[in-house]
């Protein structure tokens, strides 16, 4: 089972991408100010350059299932708080680990990796 599916209970889109053009979020008019719109924020762009507020997770999820080193490891998970991946649970080995973060670190948004909650063993 992919990352994807694991984490977030989907199977990868036709059109997704590791790191996706962003499209424009249009906000709602107010009564004197014409419809605007504003760029999304690289760590909540999502799987095809949608709003989506576990975009960067999400992202990582999917750069995770593209590499083959790291496709089955299914103790770990991927969350986000902001801009920092978060690493949680537990991984084979620190060359495995490193590997996560590097690919984590090369997902467009990504400000930190938190391997705080990451056990080796």
């Amino acid at each position: 089972m992919g990352w994807l599916k694991r984490l977030f209970g989907m199977e990868k889109p036709e059109n997704a991408e590791v790191n996706p053009a962003a499209q424009a979020v249009q906000q709602a008019p107010s009564a004197n100010i014409a419809t605007a719109t504003q760029p999304i924020p690289p760590e909540r762009l999502g799987l095809s350059g949608e709003y989506d507020q576990s975009g960067l997770a999400k992202r990582v999820a999917l750069a995770f299932d593209q590499d083959p080193q790291l496709d089955d490891v299914n103790t770990l998970w991927v969350a986000q708080t902001g801009s920092t991946v978060v690493l949680k649970g537990k991984v084979p080995s620190q060359e495995i680990l490193n590997k996560m973060v590097s690919v984590a670190r090369s997902v467009n948004g990504t400000t930190d990796v938190d391997t705080n909650q990451a056990t080796i063993g």
